[in-house]
């Protein structure tokens, strides 16, 4: 149930990995890793779960990772992604201390809570694709190019919320993400503290608590970032109508859902929906 390390492979006549990953689905996963991971959605909408953050994402979503940071995208369609992940000391050590790359040092020490960059243009989204089919000489030098045309772009923002510190220790981090994969699976479902606290054999009180403490938002507020993402898949691949987009994100309460749906997404579901409904 905890978070699975993952040790990427490094190929020969390089330091760092990139890859085009392309499956069916992208199935579940947590995991963190000590590397740094770029990821770019070349294909494929889905939901991105970054610590204690839970969004959805469609084509040309590009993230920065941190190391240690908690992460996995789901997607039930075909998905593909240009993923990059390398070492704080990949070009050697003591490199980006450099004063000339002050700013892609600071790019780096940011991406402890995650970035996503919004609007960035075309042209580096080539270029982040492109990136798993250059020999590794051309990857080494793009690679830096990419870093440090992001670090340029202000208007990036933290993924996960002030609160939330990546493994601030094995035990902590253990028991939330025992709870963050059981309601991953669980959210729609009525979510009992005193069963979620013995999860990870609290009492309902220290749970609260921990839990709060831990990752910087109460477990209802969680559990309802949960449900709306849901709400949103729902919204823009179905037909179906709000009240049973409600009851099946687990909310069986229409004004409830109504408030908590304004509350994340700053407008009502049938707004959302017409704004972001997916062509069929």
């Amino acid at each position: 149930m905890n978070p699975r390390y993952e040790r990427p492979g490094v190929p020969s006549g390089t330091t760092f990995t990139c890859f085009t990953r392309r499956e069916r689905s992208f199935g579940f996963a947590w995991h963190f890793h000590r590397e740094y991971e770029l990821t770019l959605i070349t294909a494929g909408p889905g939901t991105r779960y970054v610590g204690t953050s839970v969004e959805g994402y469609l084509p040309g979503d590009l993230v920065l990772l941190g190391p240690d940071l908690p992460h996995t995208y789901a997607s039930e369609e075909q998905s593909e992604a240009a993923v990059t992940q390398f070492r704080h000391d990949f070009l050697g050590a003591g490199f980006f201390e450099l004063p000339q790359f002050a700013a892609v040092q600071d790019l780096l020490s940011r991406s402890a809570r995650g970035l996503y960059f919004g609007d960035i243009a075309a042209e580096l989204q080539a270029d982040i694709a492109a990136l798993p089919r250059l020999e590794p000489t051309l990857q080494t030098v793009r690679l830096l190019d990419v870093l440090h045309r992001l670090a340029e772009d202000t208007r990036a923002t933290p993924i996960t919320g002030a609160g939330y510190a990546a493994a601030p220790s094995t035990a902590v981090r253990d028991r939330v993400d025992v709870v963050c994969r059981h309601l991953q699976q669980a959210h729609t479902e009525p979510v009992v503290l005193d069963e979620i606290a013995g999860l990870v054999h609290m009492s309902p009180t220290s749970f609260s608590r921990f839990f709060r403490r831990a990752i910087g938002c109460t477990l209802t507020d969680y559990v309802n970032q949960l449900r709306i993402e849901t709400a949103c898949r729902l919204l823009t691949t179905t037909a179906l109508p709000v009240t049973e987009i409600a009851t099946r994100s687990g909310y069986h309460n229409l004004a409830n859902f109504n408030r908590r749906f304004r509350e994340q997404k700053t407008m009502p579901p049938s707004r959302y929906r017409a704004t972001h409904l997916r062509p069929t």
